[in-house]
């Protein structure tokens, strides 16, 4: 597994793109981290297998750190071009470039509230909007900061205005009203 990864890792660092990776990708590492912590509980610690057993933890946690590190970015890439659903992610990547995607959007809606010369603390200051979910949206951060969901479809949640509309124009919410 050791050789796998650091092929799989070398692979990110000379691409561009996000590199798809094995779909157990995720369970092999976990299998593996836990198969050499169980070796070296096993071992006296002045050994020298336990002393390389170490060192390969440290260099499977170190690689799997810059694995990650390489491939958010290239998420954030991904997210400011716009770009929403990417092939070969792993499920907790599909949840972050959702949510920085909802950020970005977010983000560029009050540049362009501020560049038409509009206030936009006061505008979105205590203003929420009514929705009901059509598809299940992971945990997002409102503008106000504060953590919403995750919801599932039905579910009915107020949100932030801002938040809403972006929901909303990505088709995974519509807006009721509230009498």
């Amino acid at each position: 597994m050791y050789n796998k990864l650091l092929e799989i890792w070398r692979d990110e660092l000379k691409s561009d793109e996000l590199t798809e990776l094995p779909t157990d990708f995720v369970q092999k590492v976990a299998d593996y981290l836990k198969k050499i912590s169980e070796e070296r509980r096993m071992l006296d610690k002045k050994t020298a297998k336990a002393s390389l057993l170490k060192k390969e933890e440290q260099n499977v946690k170190r690689i799997l750190k810059e694995l990650i590190r390489v491939r958010f970015k290239k998420l954030a890439k991904k997210a400011g071009k716009g770009e929403k659903k990417l092939q070969g992610l792993l499920f907790f990547e599909e949840e972050t470039l959702s949510k920085l995607s909802s950020s970005l959007e977010s983000y560029q809606v009050y540049v362009k509230e501020m560049l038409q010369g509009r206030d936009v603390k006061a505008r979105s200051a205590g203003r929420f909007i009514a929705l009901r979910f059509l598809k299940e949206v992971p945990e997002i951060v409102g503008l106000d900061m504060k953590v919403y969901g995750p919801f599932k479809a039905e579910d009915v949640a107020a949100l932030p205005a801002e938040n809403a509309k972006i929901l909303v124009k990505q088709g995974l919410a519509v807006e009721i009203e509230v009498s």
